[in-house]
């Protein structure tokens, strides 16, 4: 992993702020924004095997993972035309757009029972957006570039690990799912 020190501090800091007792949610969302443009200010850092996309289907590679599940750090690799479902979290997270460019489409539970799109907007290198179940948690995201796009996802759990829904925005019909990771090692943090 070149300039592996890049990741390692991010890692380290993150791992200090979530650590703080009593830390209400929105202090670690203002603190994590900052540290994670901090960290994609720099495209020199993540290893290229896990920035590999696939026509079958966007990727999300686990990057770390806090051994208490208190955040994880993902990378998401999309080809253009690629989308996830509407889905939720359940949790705090955060997304900095690394290289290319998505489309956040969100969601809100409808009068007639389905899920209503209530915004859009789009993601260029260096932006940084929110997601959690007090602020809005249910969204889709889509590649909106003509090339591959890469974003880093930091969120409040394990988030491959744990148990979310997708909806049906007609219906409002949920599918419990945990999505898993595609990568089979983890970067190591410790190179110089």
């Amino acid at each position: 992993m070149q300039n592996a020190h890049r990741f390692r501090s991010y890692v380290q800091a993150m791992t200090t702020l979530v650590g703080r007792p009593g830390i209400p949610e929105r202090d670690v969302m203002d603190e994590g924004a900052r540290l994670l443009r901090d960290l994609i200010a720099h495209d020199d850092w993540l290893p290229p095997d896990l920035t590999r996309s696939s026509a079958e289907g966007y990727r999300q590679y686990l990057l770390h993972c806090d051994p208490l599940e208190r955040f994880c750090v993902v990378s998401f690799v999309w080809e253009p035309g690629q989308r996830t479902p509407v889905h939720d979290h359940l949790t705090w997270g955060l997304v900095g757009q690394l290289r290319g460019e998505e489309r956040c489409d969100e969601y809100a539970p409808a009068a007639d029972g389905g899920y209503a799109r209530t915004g859009s907007h789009g993601m260029r290198p260096g932006a940084i957006d929110r997601v959690s179940p007090i602020i809005g948690d249910v969204h889709a995201v889509s590649n909106a570039s003509d090339g591959v796009s890469v974003s880093i996802h930091v969120y409040g759990a394990n988030i491959g690990a744990q148990h979310r829904h997708v909806f049906d925005p007609a219906t409002g019909a949920s599918q419990t799912f945990v999505s898993g990771y595609h990568n089979t090692w983890l970067p190591n943090l410790w190179r110089p």
